[in-house]
């Protein structure tokens, strides 16, 4: 059971998922604190789950143990900067869910360079956290305590699956196979669809056979202890209507634009963070 007080900076859709699956696994939303300048936001979440609304990011440090920083990476230079000085005097845990922003940089905005060192774990959740179904790497910094990795991941493990990355560059991979892989199978399901409303089927059936086709898929692959490839020759009968689809994706090279795309989407994922670490 997580018994710190936990602030979040930002309330856009991550924290609420995130303070949906704290509160549903038995964290007291007492223990909870918001900050953020919309406040239509904050008052949704406070109505929907009892939590306190900071009145400011400075205010939110000093009541919390650990801060999530659930803002915008375009906008995490400038709030870093302006909670520089509590976060030197107050030292919580910090966990960054900003995507592509290098552990260095949120140090030297939150004054590393001229103080002392912060805890800061940095994470990349991919977007089905939003039902409680995501995949989170983690990267901690020298600070991070084994205590506070353990409370970092019960804190992500809140949305779904949670692995620990020994290098933070293998945050680039990450980031083009799981937190842009959705878009992925969006756009198989999508294609899928496509195929079967030219094969014949109404708008709705070819949808729906879509979804629960990749669904029932990947909980056969999540619960089961073959591997993908197993698993693919097990329903893959000699001579059979699988075969022949397989055999025509394999000579289109699927696997290899798949490698492509995920070179590309991690190439980018290091372009990003350069450009983000010097605003």
């Amino acid at each position: 059971m997580i018994n710190k007080k936990i602030g979040f900076i930002g309330a856009g859709n991550m924290a609420y998922s995130l303070i949906g699956g704290l509160t549903a696994t038995g964290v007291c939303a007492q223990n909870i604190w918001v900050s953020d300048p919309n406040t239509d936001q904050t008052g949704q979440l406070a109505q929907q789950f009892d939590l306190h609304i900071a009145q400011s990011n400075s205010a939110l440090l000093q009541a919390v143990d650990v801060v999530i920083l659930a803002v915008k990476p375009q906008q995490l230079s400038v709030v870093c900067q302006e909670i520089s000085s509590i976060a030197q005097s107050e030292s919580p845990l910090f966990i960054s869910i900003a995507a592509g922003v290098l552990c260095k940089d949120i140090e030297h905005w939150l004054g590393c360079d001229s103080g002392h060192p912060l805890a800061l774990v940095r994470c990349m959740p991919n977007t089905p956290a939003l039902v409680q179904s995501g995949a989170t790497a983690l990267y901690a910094n020298q600070q991070v305590s084994d205590e506070q990795s353990i409370l970092s991941e019960s804190i992500l493990r809140a949305v779904g699956l949670t692995l620990w990355l020994e290098k933070e560059s293998d945050m680039d991979a990450v980031t083009a196979l799981s937190g842009s892989g959705p878009a992925y199978f969006f756009l198989v399901i999508e294609a899928l669809e496509k195929a079967g409303v030219q094969l014949g089927l109404d708008n709705k059936t070819a949808r729906l056979l879509a979804i629960q086709t990749a669904f029932g898929a990947s909980k056969m692959a999540l619960e089961s202890e073959d591997s993908a490839a197993q698993l693919r020759k097990k329903v893959t009968s000699p001579g059979g209507t699988t075969e022949k689809a397989i055999g025509i994706l394999q000579e289109g090279q699927l696997e290899a634009l798949f490698l492509k795309a995920l070179q590309g989407a991690k190439a980018r994922s290091i372009e990003l963070a350069e450009l983000l670490g010097t605003k």
